[in-house]
């Protein structure tokens, strides 16, 4: 091959790694979609356990206000109860043993009571954090759900540009010689998209090694494809 057939299928190779760079770039982009609508979806399901969480505590707390008013109606029965049979006592060591009793009962309903209104202060405070949760839940929905359209879209965007460069891929194939192209097809798989690339500054643009001089002499009299000696992509000098 003659140094300028070979200087015109390099310049081939560059226009064809331009479209895969951009092929394998939107390849990973779409890739890692699917991990994004999860990440989005694991923080809004997470958001949705804590609301669930805290109407459970609110429902704990209002059966606990319900047993405990039961128990106090309970007490005060009792105690009407003790009341009535006062009259019905004929000792007055009965009858002290009944107020001793009475008051007893007295002093639980008491106790009842003091924790009937600490529960309904923290009924309360339990339904204003469920509200201001549902309200934020709500706003994160909304995002989620925006977020989640945005990813969506972009996928499509990527799927219609994908279909446009495996075309303008296969307009590119023309003129490339097979064994060349074949080596080119190899490299790019073994190094996640990039097959040739420039040397610039005496180096690699692929790995950033120094290419030292009698290669890129090579190069330059395009008599073979010249590959690095680290990263084993070809090699270009762009004029």
């Amino acid at each position: 091959m003659t140094a300028g057939n070979l200087k015109d299928q390099i310049l081939k190779l560059l226009q064809l790694q331009e479209i895969d760079t951009e092929i394998y770039s939107l390849k990973h982009e779409k890739e890692v979609k699917p991990a994004e609508i999860k990440v989005l979806e694991a923080a809004f399901e997470e958001k949705k356990k804590h609301l669930g969480e805290l109407e459970k505590a609110l429902l704990d707390l209002q059966k606990q206000r319900k047993d405990s008013e039961l128990e106090l109606a309970s007490k005060e029965e009792g105690i009407r109860k003790l009341q009535t049979q006062l009259y019905l006592l004929k000792t007055n060591k009965e009858y002290q043993a009944m107020l001793t009793e009475i008051d007893g009962a007295k002093a639980d309903a008491s106790m009842i009571e003091d924790k009937i209104l600490e529960v309904l202060t923290q009924t309360d405070k339990a339904r204003a954090e469920v509200e201001q949760e549902k309200a934020g839940l709500k706003e994160e929905e909304k995002a989620f759900n925006e977020q989640k359209k945005s990813v969506e879209s972009r996928t499509k965007e990527i799927d219609d540009r994908m279909i446009q460069l495996a075309v303008q891929r296969k307009q590119a194939l023309e003129g490339i010689e097979k064994k060349i192209l074949l080596q080119y097809e190899r490299i790019l798989k073994s190094r996640d998209g990039l097959a040739i690339v420039e040397v610039r500054d005496n180096s690699c643009k692929g790995c950033n090694m120094l290419v030292p001089a009698q290669v890129i002499n090579l190069i330059k009299m395009y008599q073979r494809i010249v590959t690095c000696e680290v990263c084993n992509r070809m090699l270009c000098i762009k004029e």
